[in-house]
């Protein structure tokens, strides 16, 4: 038997890194041509009258009558508007329907509070990325001005909006929070997406640089010692440019999770409905309520306004998820959100070329699989939606 060829650890981890990264860019200029940024696909006018509200047989009165944007149309008579067309129909109805109906532009009116959603979990593999990336699509979908924040060094919700931080050279928020003279404005940080109303503060690895120079901070400043008010005062840059800020935490309690959850106003803890997943998300409370006391009485602000939790990868057919998701409710019935995220092979589908639910075309998978999945997604996303809404003391 021959003895294993030895090898350089770092050399060799570099070179596979380096090799990885090279292959999803071509992949990347592939996929999103002729500059590798994502663009969007059109809606459909049942999709469009979903997200507004309103009736297909209204919006296809407005297109006869020649009020409001002018649809695509395709062969056999269908309609299709593009997201920017979504939001001008908003602004069109806002402004042209009754004034006993609805609002077609959810804004945030005088008195009404950011609201910043921390999406939080400490197991990996729980959906979070995916539930954060669907639900600040669907909040911008559905009119309201939205910015993401990705928290995560690893950088998995910046990659579903379509950037590569070792080649985009984009900022993360480390650059608005970092201790020294080089410290940027939040609005430097941002970066537009693929969806109208809805940008990001995408991640790369120099976040982790947080969590080292934090604790050096602590010793010789108030800045450090004050550290988990950083990104709440970062967000209060911008607060007039959004109504909702949906932050992507990284998977561990450290400095960036301590400091999303004093900016956040309410929080979404994602579970996959197993019992090594509710073992770990218990001492994932435990800690994470024990460090909240203690930045508690170090001088946080730590007003929440609803917690909940979401089910996460359900399958409504597998008993021992059943039996888990009811010992769950009867538990925590008041917190747990009445519609789970079924586990779909869209979702990890649309995953393997960096797209969600609403980015990707119906007619690329088996029609009733998609309908399933995207029908699970939206009864979560309005859930939420609701519940923010609700903050806001709208019915």
């Amino acid at each position: 038997m021959y003895p294993l060829p030895q090898f350089e650890f770092d050399d060799k981890i570099l070179r596979q890194g380096a090799e990885i990264s090279r292959r999803l860019n071509q992949l990347r200029q592939e996929k999103f041509p002729p500059n590798a940024r994502k663009t969007l696909r059109r809606f459909g006018m049942a999709e469009v009258a979903h997200y507004l509200g309103v009736s297909p047989n209204n919006l296809k009165r407005l297109h006869l009558e020649g009020k409001g944007p002018v649809p695509t149309q395709a062969t056999g008579g269908r309609r299709f508007y593009t997201a920017e067309q979504m939001l001008e129909l908003r602004e069109y109805l806002d402004k042209n329907g009754r004034a006993d109906t609805k609002q077609y532009l959810p804004h945030r009116k005088d008195g009404e509070k950011l609201q910043v959603v921390a999406v939080v979990n400490f197991k990996g593999g729980s959906g979070k990325t995916t539930t954060a990336a669907h639900l600040a699509q669907h909040l911008a979908l559905t009119g309201h001005r939205v910015l993401a924040v990705d928290l995560d060094p690893q950088a998995s919700l910046s990659a579903l909006f379509g950037f590569q931080p070792e080649l985009d050279g984009n900022p993360s928020f480390y650059d608005a929070l970092r201790y020294d003279a080089d410290r940027k404005k939040t609005t430097d940080v941002i970066s537009p997406t693929n969806f109208p109303s809805l940008d990001i503060i995408p991640a790369n690895l120099e976040l982790q640089e947080f969590e080292y120079e934090t604790p050096l901070a602590m010793q010789s400043s108030m800045e450090g010692r004050r550290f988990f008010t950083r990104l709440g005062l970062g967000l209060a840059e911008v607060d007039d440019r959004y109504d909702v800020v949906v932050i992507d935490c990284p998977p561990q309690l450290g400095y960036l999770t301590l400091s999303a959850l004093t900016a956040a106003t309410s929080v979404l803890i994602t579970v996959h409905p197993q019992m090594l997943d509710l073992m770990s998300m218990s001492q994932f409370l435990l800690m994470l309520g024990n460090l909240s006391k203690t930045v508690k009485e170090a001088g946080a602000n730590l007003r929440i306004d609803w917690l909940r939790y979401l089910i996460t990868r359900y399958e409504p057919t597998d008993i021992p998820q059943a039996q888990m998701l009811g010992f769950m409710q009867s538990m925590l019935a008041e917190e747990i959100l009445p519609s789970q995220m079924l586990k779909s092979t869209a979702i990890s589908d649309a995953g393997l070329t960096k797209q969600t639910l609403y980015e990707v075309e119906r007619g690329n998978f088996n029609r009733d699989t998609y309908d399933r999945a995207i029908e699970s997604m939206d009864a979560v996303n309005f859930s939420i939606q609701g519940l923010i809404h609700r903050v806001w003391g709208r019915l």
